[in-house]
């Protein structure tokens, strides 16, 4: 049960988009930004190595949530773990709510009005490009006209999503950071990589459409200052949907809010590509942090002492057919 051997650091960093090719020679160490927005295929490339060394590449995985199978596989030590817990010097809580049908959304447009009059921004984020009434969600496209004509009449308002011209989408987020535009109508696309510290507030429509991960990304793009920042999650009246949605309300932890969505979704495959879902274990909850902590204490404590598990016969046969297939982090 020896360590892989390890390559000399040599750091890649790479898009969500990218599709890896094979671990190239020279990798020594890849370094994935935003994690929870790549697959398991597309990591595990970055570690399955076809060098004639048979080293493979340090990995290090950064997320401000980790997914469910990621999160599991700390707890089971096979991924290590480091957590921030701070905010940047100045950043204050994001003020998280809740809100249900018009009257809630009133509250939002408001807020977005009493910003704007400040001098601040505010972004608008809806699930679709188009609208769709077999899913009854609102579209990027139908909300900025919507916005522009009604609750939000007289203030400067801008569009991007996945579907505009390269040239057009960029004039529009430079419009947006250089303050020209009062708010901004998008898709997810404003997810990550976006900074601007003027933007306090934010409504995401069809808020239950999303994963609490990606609920925490969104809500990321605001608070990038030292000016009180709001965040309003609109939703249907579905009690379900409200329960998880009112983790965001208690806490702007990111750890936290990933041990929130393992409870809820699962863990997922862990020795597959699954990354939510029906977990592993047969008799251990997932939930059950303490016991998982105590019986990885005892594997390192066993392992220091019979790496080989050449006195665990019938154990080193189960952990060799494990082994059979990666953690595929």
């Amino acid at each position: 049960m020896q360590p892989r051997t390890r390559a000399p650091a040599f750091v890649v960093q790479v898009p969500a988009s990218a599709s890896f090719p094979p671990a190239a020679a020279v990798v020594g160490e890849a370094v994935v930004d935003e994690q929870h927005r790549f697959g398991v295929t597309q990591r595990e490339t970055l570690i399955v190595s076809s060098r004639q060394d048979g080293k493979v590449p340090h990995l290090l995985s950064m997320s401000a949530t980790p997914i469910p199978r990621s999160l599991a596989l700390t707890l089971l030590g096979d991924l290590d773990v480091s957590v921030i817990r701070t905010k940047p010097v100045g950043r204050l809580p994001i003020a998280t709510t809740v809100v249900i049908g018009d009257e809630g959304r009133g509250i939002a447009y408001q807020a977005i009005r009493d910003e704007a009059v400040a001098g601040h921004q505010a972004f608008v984020v809806c699930p679709l490009i188009d609208p769709s009434d077999t899913l009854g969600a609102k579209s990027v496209e139908e909300e900025a006209r919507r916005l522009a004509t009604g609750p939000l009449r007289g203030l400067r308002i801008g569009m991007v999503h996945g579907r505009l011209a390269p040239d057009e989408r960029d004039r529009t987020m430079a419009g947006f950071v250089a303050g020209s535009l009062d708010v901004l109508v998008a898709t997810t696309v404003v997810e990550v990589g976006v900074d601007v510290p003027e933007a306090t507030v934010m409504l995401i429509e069809g808020a239950e459409r999303f994963g609490l991960a990606q609920l925490h990304q969104l809500r990321g793009r605001i608070g990038r200052s030292r000016y009180p920042s709001r965040c309003f999650l609109a939703a249907t009246d579905d009690n379900a949907a409200r329960t998880r949605l009112q983790v965001l309300e208690r806490t702007n932890d990111g750890f936290e809010v990933a041990e929130e969505d393992l409870k809820l979704r699962g863990s997922g495959d862990i020795l597959g590509l699954q990354q939510s879902g029906v977990p592993l274990f047969r008799a251990a909850r997932q939930d059950d942090f303490t016991l998982m902590a105590a019986a990885r204490e005892a594997s390192a404590e066993l392992l220091s002492g019979d790496p080989d598990l050449s006195s665990h016969q019938g154990l080193k046969d189960i952990v060799t057919r494990i082994r059979q297939t990666s953690h595929r982090e």
